[in-house]
């Protein structure tokens, strides 16, 4: 269980540098659709790379939501959280450690190190209800491209590329509204760093993201997408 528990940490911290850190680092130069790339293509990478070892969940919305669906071990999403959480903060410390050696520095507290956030802290100012909503709906179909793309009667092999297309697509749609969280590991890692209102409206990005995960298992079950249709 450690090997896999350090598998989420590193896998974690490696979708906040490449996430946040394209949005840091490069997001003027890369725009929306660069930063949505970014975010797919380190869930793909890892996708490949851990998950044969730990199920590659990263995010610990998606480890309660396989756990709903019947996928994953109760047991065992308490110290996948933690290991996600960490790895969010290592990968959130080493953006910021980058970003402070540029040419004029870096305020985490005053540039927002992509945290996530509602009212003025929405890039284009949505509030409260809104990105609730945003959060909850694009993890729900988030869980459910999961499910189905890793499921014995997918494809083979392609559950990667399913999973990291359905991440861009989300951070495509919902960046404006809330800078896109759908995963309280990488809103949790940012937000610690930069304190104050980031720490205020971090519950957002549990709630949302984990009831919205709850959701998509319950429609799995409810399109029967784990059902024995050989019969």
């Amino acid at each position: 269980m450690q090997r896999k528990w350090i598998a989420e940490a590193l896998g974690t911290a490696w979708l906040v540098i490449g996430g946040c850190g394209t949005a840091v680092l490069a997001g003027g130069a890369v725009g929306l659709l660069g930063i949505s790339l970014a975010f797919g293509l380190t869930v793909v990478t890892m996708a490949y790379t851990l998950g044969p070892v730990s199920g590659c969940h990263l995010n610990p919305a998606v480890t309660v939501g396989l756990a709903a669906a019947g996928r994953f071990p109760k047991q065992d999403v308490l110290g996948y959280v933690i290991a996600q959480v960490a790895g969010a903060v290592l990968g959130a410390l080493v953006v910021l450690l980058i970003a402070k050696g540029g040419p004029n520095g870096y305020d985490a507290a005053a540039s927002g190190l992509a945290a996530n956030g509602f009212d003025k802290h929405s890039p284009r100012g949505f509030g409260l209800v809104a990105v609730l909503v945003t959060e909850a709906v694009m993890t729900a179909f988030f869980l459910l491209v999961i499910l189905g793309a890793t499921s014995k009667k997918a494809a083979p092999g392609f559950a990667g590329l399913a999973i990291g297309l359905a991440l861009t697509l989300i951070h495509l749609i919902s960046i404006p509204v809330s800078n896109t969280s759908v995963n309280p590991a990488r809103s949790t890692g940012p937000a610690l760093l930069v304190l104050g209102d980031a720490i205020l409206q971090l519950w957002v990005f549990w709630v949302a993201p984990i009831g919205g995960a709850i959701l998509g298992a319950i429609a799995w079950k409810a399109v029967g997408g784990d059902a024995d249709t050989s019969a």
